[in-house]
């Protein structure tokens, strides 16, 4: 857990956290919607088990997380400030997965004819709805594991 944590006041607390609970009810109708859905047709559980996989396999790619979130708390950055950003990540491995977000149509890459050239990259409108949609499973894990708290 990060220090010291962040502190909130109540009403901003509260309101994080109702944020969160509507998500938790929407996600509970999506959930039903499918599973309305499931079991017809080509459509069985382990099909949904696979599609769900499938959807999800760009955030379970070593890296993808940290460039994202970096992206989405921080907005456009260039190369060495995201390398920087995240320590450990080679400038290899930081090209690669940058390449590999854009790919995924999660990223963009802006080039700026300069002089000098400058290249920033950032979330895409895809990227920035995913953002959006994992902030609320974010918030709620700082709050479970203390790094967001009420006063």
């Amino acid at each position: 857990m990060p220090e010291p944590p962040m502190i909130l006041q109540p009403d901003a607390f509260n309101a994080l956290q109702s944020g969160i609970d509507t998500t938790v009810e929407q996600g509970t109708v999506i959930r039903s919607t499918l599973a309305a859905h499931s079991n017809q047709g080509p459509f069985t559980t382990e099909w949904e088990v696979a599609a769900a996989v499938e959807a999800l396999h760009v955030f379970g790619s070593r890296w993808s997380i940290e460039i994202l979130a970096a992206l989405y708390i921080t907005g456009p950055r260039r190369f060495n400030e995201m390398k920087h950003m995240l320590t450990g990540i080679s400038s290899r491995t930081l090209s690669d997965k940058l390449r590999f977000l854009a790919e995924e149509g999660l990223v963009q890459r802006l080039v700026n004819d300069g002089p000098p050239v400058r290249v920033t990259y950032q979330l895409s409108e895809h990227g920035r709805t995913c953002g959006r949609l994992l902030s609320p499973l974010v918030a709620h894990l700082k709050i479970l594991h203390g790094s967001v708290r009420s006063v």
